[in-house]
């Protein structure tokens, strides 16, 4: 018989993320989440707001897709190596690409913040939306899944029996499911990033 798998929910606030260094060093970063299915092994999916303030290359992530999400700043300027440019223009543009082409960030005008989602392509799947939060919406996490609600502007709270806190500006809740489908309505006003993330079907 499988082992019944919990689930857990919680909200991580916008004071609490880690500030570090690129991997190449060319710039900072706060990480929200990097989940590992194992404590002490890699992860498969992160969490993290890129702070731009020069033109740089990005590190490089062999076996990693990536979506990035411009969350303040006037552009960035995406210039890949194999010769297209793609443009991340105010309020919320955004590109999903491989972590193993190489791309250097161009500021159009000014620092930019930019949320960066990333996993582990033969492990997880993931989609992110872009949404605006007007009263009660409903989330409901299927099995061995995992909901993501970053707030980007506004304020909401957790309109259920979760006894989860509420969200501010910035902040990041995380809904994942263990054996049993989870159930959470979140309450409010504003504009949020939502993000599924599902294991890779077994073969």
């Amino acid at each position: 018989m499988a082992r019944e798998r919990s689930s857990r929910s919680w909200v991580i606030p916008a004071n609490e993320y880690r500030r570090e260094r690129w991997r190449n060093q060319m710039g900072w970063t706060r990480e929200i989440l990097a989940h590992a299915p194992v404590a002490g092994e890699p992860w498969d999916w992160r969490l993290s707001i890129a702070e731009i303030e020069r033109d740089a290359p990005f590190s490089a992530f062999p076996g990693i897709d990536r979506e990035l999400v411009l969350l303040a700043g006037n552009g960035l300027r995406l210039r890949f190596r194999d010769g297209e440019v793609k443009e991340l223009l105010p309020p919320h543009d955004r590109m999903r690409f491989a972590g193993e082409r190489v791309v250097t960030g161009e500021l159009i005008d000014g620092l930019t913040h930019d949320f960066n989602l990333m996993w582990r392509r033969d492990r997880v799947r993931a989609e992110l939306w872009h949404r605006p939060l007007v009263g009660p919406m409903v989330l409901f996490a299927d099995p061995d899944s995992t909901w993501v609600v970053h707030l980007i502007a506004g304020q909401a709270r957790f309109a259920d029996d979760s006894g989860l806190p509420p969200l501010a500006a910035q902040d990041t809740a995380i809904i994942a499911a263990g054996s049993q489908r989870v159930r959470h309505v979140l309450d409010g006003g504003g504009e949020a990033l939502l993000i599924r993330i599902e294991p890779v079907p077994e073969a």
